[in-house]
């Protein structure tokens, strides 16, 4: 099973579309994650991440909605 999880556009890198980049926090862990997939990715977007590549745009509440479910998971664990 593959996962892919929610993080904020912290600041992003470069101006061509196949090699810009971002820093991106999951909670308190900030990692640097490929945006060739997610043109439109502002600073502030909420994405969907999967090895190390932004896959979609999420609007925030949806961001929150699967944040929460995530969080849920952990406590039941």
């Amino acid at each position: 099973m593959c996962l892919a999880v929610p993080g904020q556009v912290r600041a992003i890198a470069g101006e061509d579309p196949l090699t810009r980049s971002a820093r991106v926090a999951f909670g308190g862990i900030v990692k640097e994650i490929a945006l060739a997939f997610v043109p439109e990715a502002r600073v502030g977007d909420y994405v969907l991440v999967h090895a190390g590549v932004a896959i979609a745009v999420l609007d925030p509440e949806e961001a929150a909605r699967t944040l929460a479910s995530l969080d849920a998971l952990e406590e039941e664990e």
